[in-house]
């Protein structure tokens, strides 16, 4: 087999399809990231174990040179630039101080270890940056704004490209002498490097962007264009490939808007290069050498140690300064500790430049699989934290993210599947009305999409009957909503995407909440919902709401809200049950399900805080009755099954996840209870923008 695939590059290339495509999905079956069963596969095929790949072999070697670019760019492509601009002195001096403590400490102790003055350099930068792998997690709490995390986030900029300047500056003098001379003018030559690529990235993207209004695919490959000429040219200026690469990602990202684009070019290097470049480092990992280092090298349990012992005082430090509560530390900590992007290109870039040796490979593997695991972990355990200060002043009166409760809604309703679109046009009536009867109104949208039309000689002829037809079915979803319930104004939209057809039209019509339809046959195996569902959601500007209907809306009128923080998007849950309920007088069971060791005071005030989501009399339509059961988390799946028994509908809050390009698995609590709930479900999840 190993000389099969030496004679076929073709073979290797779909061997390394293969790895990418199956072992993501095995292993999140056993909780564990993406990258760490990639790295298990490198490790089993390569050359210390079955022997298939070798990391000489140039396949592998071009698509890991890619993979390792792309990871960088995709880096500076994804830092949120407007969050950084807001907060940007601040995140600058947390971002000094979690290089610099870092630094210092990576270079005392590989001088401690004997490593060179110069191998010592490389080690305190590797240790400096980060991959705040725990914004996925502050997303799924809605704590995107919170200070600290756009205070840490902003300080990813910072450290990375620091980070890589040193990188490129160890390898610019490992490769000569050390003189003053070649110092100064490697460092003029990435002073001049960097202001060229991003000026002209900038000034040419912004041309591109303008121009490239009718063709997607001209702005895609003009992107990867600026990817590939930005890493050539850092050899020829004397810096590394990925300092190139980063660089190219923060000017793109500073001209190409959010969309279809921004999204294909993260998918391509997530699915196809980024991977590669994981089962190559696996392919480096020599299991008995690993295995030595772990069980007796001193050098690596240090390693680590500095590496947590560091950022945990640049983030106290940072605390101090900031008058920071201990959650908004803890949060700083989390998301600037894990080493994943820069830390493994660096490495891998100082093995490959002979400046680090295989000791210390092994061991930065071993801080990544520490790090990435403890990290998401922490952030896991400060946001409930900052949840909870924040929830205190959350009241049904002040509302939560849309003050659902409060007024009246423009309900957009795509229209898809006709065995549907009755129930979907009747919960859109009743969750599109105010308080004191205020009438909302509701916007039935029909998409044609030309690819779906027959690709025959009577193309037109069909698009034109499609377009018939579809003003037929919005009238008569007009004529299904309940006579003096509120307006209907019906939508017909000609578009080859039906996500973004449905995406522009919510924000062309103003709409506040978009209802869509889920039928029994969605692929519930996939990314949350499927497709279409998962595509408007990432477009849309407002809360999607997705509803699988079991039986009619207006015969639903037993409740159940589970929660587990109390934050503005569970109240906004809430208050989205509360609108269904106040409209055909239902009920409500508030349950919330708690940490099992929180202790009864703690319980105690939770319950208080959630009293003040209770309506009171006048504040709404209807006084709906509620009922608030607080109960210990011990099997939180098991816990909604058995309380949704008892009721015709369930409303949850999505986990959803998007994880920046880096092959992280997200697990989704939601996909899971909704194969296992034998009710109506509706599943509320605000935009990812």
């Amino acid at each position: 087999m190993a000389a099969f695939l030496a004679l076929s590059p073709l073979a290797t290339f779909a061997l390394l399809l293969a790895i990418s495509v199956l072992v993501p999905p095995l292993i999140r079956r056993l909780g564990l990231p993406d990258l760490v069963g990639l790295l298990l596969a490198g490790v089993l095929l390569g050359p210390h174990a079955l022997g298939w790949l070798s990391e000489d072999s140039p396949t592998v070697r071009l698509l890991a040179d890619v993979g390792v670019i792309y990871l960088l760019f995709i880096a500076g492509l994804e830092i949120d630039l407007a969050q950084f601009q807001r907060i940007r002195q601040r995140s600058l001096r947390f971002g000094v101080l979690t290089f610099v403590l870092p630094m210092a400490g990576g270079m005392a102790l590989g001088l401690g270890f004997g490593y060179s003055a110069l191998s010592a350099v490389l080690i305190g930068s590797i240790l400096a940056s980060h991959t705040p792998l725990g914004y996925p997690i502050v997303r799924s709490y809605g704590a995107m704004r919170e200070e600290s995390v756009t205070v840490a986030i902003g300080g990813t900029i910072f450290t990375d490209i620091a980070a890589l300047l040193v990188l490129a500056l160890c390898m610019g003098v490992g490769r000569g002498d050390l003189t003053v001379v070649s110092v100064v003018g490697l460092l003029l030559n990435v002073a001049i490097y960097g202001v060229l690529v991003v000026v002209v990235i900038t000034r040419f993207g912004r041309m591109i962007v303008q121009r490239s209004v009718n063709s997607d695919s001209q702005l895609f490959v003009a992107v990867l264009l600026a990817l590939f000429a930005a890493a050539l040219g850092a050899g020829v200026a004397g810096v590394e490939k990925i300092v190139g690469a980063f660089l190219a990602g923060l000017a793109v990202n500073a001209v190409l808007p959010d969309g279809r684009v921004k999204e294909q070019v993260v998918f391509v290097g997530a699915t196809l290069f980024i991977p590669v470049f994981f089962i190559d480092l696996g392919l480096l990992l020599d299991v008995p050498v690993f295995a030595a280092t772990m069980v007796g090298s001193a050098f690596a349990v240090a390693l680590i140690a500095t590496l947590i012992a560091t950022k945990g005082l640049a983030s106290w430090w940072s605390g101090k300064l900031y008058r920071y509560s201990g959650p908004q530390v803890l949060t700083l900590w989390s998301l600037s500790l894990p080493q994943v992007a820069a830390t493994l290109a660096a490495t891998f870039v100082g093995f490959r430049g002979g400046l680090l040796d295989e000791r210390m490979l092994n061991s930065v593997l071993a801080m990544m699989v520490v790090t990435a695991s403890l990290g998401p972990w922490l952030t896991g355990v400060a946001m409930p934290r900052l949840a909870a200060a924040a929830a205190a002043g959350y009241t049904a009166e002040q509302g939560g993210q849309l003050a659902l409760v409060r007024r009246a809604l423009r309900v957009l309703v795509p229209i898809a599947n006709p065995d549907h679109q009755s129930d979907l046009m009747a919960l859109a009536s009743l969750v599109s009305g105010g308080s004191s009867g205020n009438q909302g109104r509701l916007l039935p949208l029909l998409v044609v999409s030309p690819r779906q039309v027959q690709p025959t000689g009577l193309a037109d002829q069909e698009l034109l009957a499609a377009i018939s037809a579809g003003r037929s079915r919005l009238q008569q979803a007009v004529a299904e909503v309940a006579p003096g319930c509120c307006p209907s104004q019906p939508l017909l939209r000609v578009d080859g995407d039906v996500a973004a057809g449905i995406a522009r039209t919510a924000l062309e019509q103003g709409v506040d909440l978009v209802l869509m339809g889920m039928g029994p046959g969605a692929a519930l195996g996939r990314w949350l919902f499927g497709d279409l569902v998962d595509a408007t959601c990432r477009q849309t500007h407002c809360p999607l709401v997705v509803a699988r209907l079991l039986r009619p809306p207006g015969t639903m009128q037993r409740l159940l809200v589970p929660v587990k923080d109390l934050t503005a998007a569970a109240l906004e849950q809430f208050q989205l049950a509360e609108r269904i309920a106040a409209a055909q007088g239902g009920s409500i069971t508030l349950l919330h399900l708690h940490e099992p060791w929180l202790a009864a005071v703690e319980v105690a005030q939770l319950g208080a805080q959630l009293e003040r989501w209770r309506p009171q009399a006048g504040a709404s339509q209807a006084v709906v009755p509620v009922t608030i059961v607080l109960q210990p988390g011990h099997a939180v799946e098991a816990a909604i099954r058995s309380a949704s028994d008892a009721h015709d509908l369930v409303i949850l809050r999505s986990q959803r996840r998007l994880v920046a390009g880096l092959p992280i698995a997200a697990s989704d609590r939601t996909s899971r209870l909704l194969r296992q709930l034998d009710t109506s479900v509706l599943v509320i999840s605000d935009p990812l923008h």
